[in-house]
């Protein structure tokens, strides 16, 4: 691999050090060294600097030293950052190109409008031989500064292929383990997750999660390593529900071995609650049945009381009606207006509501013709949604009317 990166000045190791490192990116990484190399430059990390005198602060730093950073005043400028850059290289004019590559460049969005645009012309400001290389997930269209900005030149790293994915993660086997065995693992993870999610960071993260429940079978002397069609029907129930988490991160590695294991021990004691127990929902499909289950059973009056804040004391006696002394969970579910829901829910989710709708968790109530306002009820149990809510860590009897 290290032949596509033969460059006269470069020890082989180092071009091979280099190929290890960057698997599959040969062209890319060929590119790179044929137009700058490995000269001096500053690494700077975009989401680890909270404020623009942080960033200017490490590029001064790996240029110029501790000396350097110190003639910044408290809350540096950009004309603080290029006063001192000037007089730095007046002292140690740059001999050969300088480098920053700035990490997570799309946050540079959030910044001084006059930052970026500033930085891609630095250039000419600090009077010096300096190059800035900005890395991105996001297209340059997405975040170009809409006053105009000099427009930097593009190096695209496209996707990797299941084919480049399969070698790339196959390489972080297990010792305990041979190679064909974790490539199989691979294989099967990426049958499952591919048409969904194509990082290598997170797919890697899935691989080192779920490869102890992959191995279980084998450890206990059920199967053997070469068994493929016993090992995933063993793993491919934890898979799919793993899928429904992809990029959240909702827990930690530990607390997803955890979950698994409660689930485990915990399953017969579910059988006694709703059938609906057992239906797996998204994320946020659950906060919107919760808001629903919410409107069902709390008068509307006192959404202001749950849900505001600054609304003052108000007291439950003060508003019983005749007709409220009975509990409402004895009463049922009251049909509510679709803007009451998504007022509780607080976002957009008019594209789960027709799943849960399907999955008979709540029930239209309105006509199919109006569209306008429609109108629902929720359609589970008490048992149901206090289930789903110590899923998310959201205590419903605290936002519930007949338990205050």
């Amino acid at each position: 691999m290290a032949e596509l990166f033969q460059h006269p000045g470069y020890e082989e190791e180092r071009l091979r050090r280099v190929a290890e490192q960057l698997p599959c990116r040969e062209v890319q990484t060929g590119m790179l060294l044929s137009l700058m190399g490995q000269l001096p430059h500053a690494t700077v990390s975009c989401v680890e600097c909270v404020s623009v005198a942080l960033l200017f602060e490490q590029v001064l730093l790996a240029f110029f030293g501790c000396a350097a950073t110190s003639l910044l005043p408290r809350s540096a400028s950009l004309s603080d950052f290029v006063r001192v850059y000037r007089q730095q290289c007046s002292q140690a004019p740059a001999k050969q190109t300088r480098y920053i590559v700035m990490e997570k460049a799309e946050l540079l969005r959030d910044t001084d409008a006059n930052l970026l645009p500033a930085l891609l012309r630095l250039q000419e400001l600090v009077e010096d031989n300096i190059t800035i290389i900005l890395l991105s997930e996001i297209v340059w269209d997405k975040f170009r500064p809409n006053t105009g900005c000099f427009e930097p030149l593009l190096l695209h790293f496209p996707d990797y292929s299941k084919g480049e994915l399969q070698k790339i993660l196959s390489q972080d086997r297990h010792p305990s383990y041979s190679d064909e065995f974790y490539s199989s693992y691979i294989n099967i993870l990426l049958g499952v997750f591919y048409s969904v999610c194509r990082d290598l960071r997170e797919l890697r993260h899935l691989a080192a999660l779920n490869f102890s429940k992959f191995c279980e079978p084998l450890e206990e002397g059920k199967v053997k390593e070469t068994d493929t069609h016993k090992l995933w029907r063993n793993i491919e129930p934890h898979l799919k529900k793993a899928m429904q988490t992809v990029y959240l991160r909702e827990v930690s590695s530990v607390q997803w071995e955890q979950m698994q294991q409660m689930e485990e021990k915990e399953n017969g004691a579910l059988r006694g609650l709703s059938a609906h127990t057992h239906v797996e929902l998204p994320y946020y499909s659950k906060f919107l049945l919760i808001a629903a289950y919410l409107a069902s059973y709390n008068p509307a009056r006192t959404d202001k009381r749950f849900f505001l804040k600054h609304h003052g004391k108000i007291r439950k006696t003060n508003f019983l009606k005749k007709n409220e002394k009975t509990s409402n969970h004895l009463l049922g579910p009251k049909p509510f207006p679709l803007d009451r829901l998504l007022a509780i829910f607080y976002s957009v989710v008019d594209s789960r509501i027709s799943s849960l709708v399907t999955l008979q968790l709540l029930t239209q109530v309105s006509h199919d013709d109006q569209l306008d306002a429609p109108k629902y009820k929720c359609a589970v149990s008490m048992d149901f949604i206090c289930a789903i809510s110590r899923t998310v860590n959201f205590e419903i009897v605290k936002y519930l009317y007949d338990f205050l």
